[in-house]
C-alpha cells in the first residue's frame, strides 16, 4: 500500500508523520510525505503529476492555506491550493479506486447557530479561507458523484495544534513577555491536538493491522469531547505552563475577557464553532474496535494540559 501525505511540514502533517514512526508498518506499505518544495499545491499540474508519480492507494491532504486574514487579499491563491488541490487528488482517487481524507476547518459556517452544527448543516463561510474550505468540500463531494469506485472523508476540525505556530504558544510567549493579556470570549469552539486528530482519522481508515478499511464517504466532524472559549484556553494554557514550572509574567488571574468586537481582524470569524461528533464516534464503533473509542473519552482539556507540560519539558516554553 502507498500512503501520500501532503503538508508534510505543518503541525497535522507532522503528527501524521509521529504516528507513523511510532507504530510498526507492514512491510508493504511505503508512506512519501510531501512538502511545498517538494510539490507546489497551486498549481494543478503539479499536484497531478505528484499524484501520477506516486500512485497512492491512500492520501492523507494535511496541507492547506491557513492564513485567515491573509486570504482576504489572496483569495485566488487559497482557492488554488483548498479547492482546486484537493479536487484534483478526489479525482484521481475516483478514478483509480484509492482512499483520500482531506480537513476541512468550522469556517465553513456562519457561526450563527445556537446549537452545535451537524455534518448537513448549510454552509455560509464569512471570510475568503473559508470559502475557499467550502469550495474545497464541494469539489470532493462533486468529483464523487458518479463514481463507484474509491472513498473519501473530509474531516471539520477546529482550533488545531500540535508542533509548529498555534494560539496557545503565541499565548504563553505574551505571557512571558507581559503581565495583562486580553482574550476574546464571546466566540465558542473546541481546541482539538493535531495528535489527536491525526489518530482519529486512522481509526476511520486503517484496520487493526494497518490496512485500509471501507467506510461510508462523506464529511466528518473531528474534535474532542467538550466546547470551549479563546479566553478559558488561554488560561488553561497559562496555569498548565505555570505547574509545570514555567516563569511566565501573567497569571490566569490577569488574563482580561473580552468581545470580538474589540478585537477587530480583517477576516470574520464564526461565532459558533461548536460541531457535533456523532457520526464519527458511530463510525469508528462500527469497526468493532473498542479500545478506539478511548480516545472520546477524555475532554480537550486533557490534551491541552499535556500539550503544554510537554512544551514546558522540551524546554520551549
Amino acid at each position: 500500500m502507498n500512503i501520500l501525505i501532503f503538508g508534510k511540514d505543518g503541525q497535522l502533517g507532522k503528527a501524521f508523520r509521529a504516528l507513523f514512526e511510532s507504530t510498526t508498518q507492514a512491510s508493504d506499505v511505503h508512506i512519501q510525505y510531501v512538502g511545498r518544495s517538494d510539490c507546489d499545491l497551486s498549481q494543478a499540474d503539479a499536484v497531478n503529476q505528484c499524484l501520477i508519480h506516486s500512485k497512492p492507494d491512500l492520501i492523507i491532504n494535511a496541507a492547506a492555506y491557513t492564513a485567515v486574514d491573509k486570504a482576504e487579499a489572496e483569495a485566488a491563491l487559497a482557492n488554488a491550493i483548498n479547492a482546486r488541490a484537493p479536487e484534483v487528488m478526489a479525482q484521481y482517487v475516483a478514478a483509480h479506486g484509492a482512499t483520500l481524507l482531506h480537513y476541512s476547518t468550522d469556517y465553513v459556517f456562519d457561526g450563527t447557530k445556537a446549537e452545535f452544527y451537524i455534518e448537513n448543516d448549510e454552509r455560509n463561510p464569512l471570510g475568503e479561507y473559508g470559502k475557499s474550505k467550502a469550495a474545497g468540500e464541494i469539489a470532493i463531494e462533486k468529483a464523487f458523484s458518479n463514481s463507484t469506485q474509491g472513498q473519501f472523508a473530509i474531516f471539520r476540525t477546529s482550533w488545531v495544534y500540535g508542533a509548529g505556530g498555534n494560539f496557545i504558544r503565541t499565548i504563553l510567549r505574551l505571557a512571558k513577555e507581559r503581565e495583562e493579556l486580553k482574550v476574546i470570549q464571546d466566540q465558542l469552539g473546541v481546541p482539538t491536538s493535531a495528535d489527536w486528530l491525526a489518530s482519529v482519522s486512522l481509526d476511520l481508515a486503517l484496520d487493526s493491522k494497518g490496512q485500509l478499511r471501507k467506510f461510508d464517504s462523506g464529511i466528518y466532524h473531528a474534535v474532542p469531547p467538550g466546547e470551549s472559549n479563546w479566553h478559558d484556553l488561554a488560561c488553561l494554557a497559562v496555569s498548565s505552563a505555570i505547574e509545570a514550572g514555567a516563569s511566565l509574567k501573567a497569571s490566569p488571574g490577569s488574563i482580561k475577557p473580552i468581545k470580538a468586537v474589540e478585537y477587530p481582524l480583517p477576516a470574520p470569524r464564526p461565532m459558533n464553532s461548536r460541531m457535533a461528533t456523532d457520526k464519527l464516534r458511530q463510525a469508528i464503533a462500527a469497526t468493532g474496535d473498542v479500545s478506539k473509542l478511548q480516545r472520546w473519552n477524555k475532554p480537550w482539556s486533557d490534551d491541552v494540559r499535556a500539550y503544554v507540560q510537554q512544551l514546558a519539558k522540551d524546554g520551549l516554553i
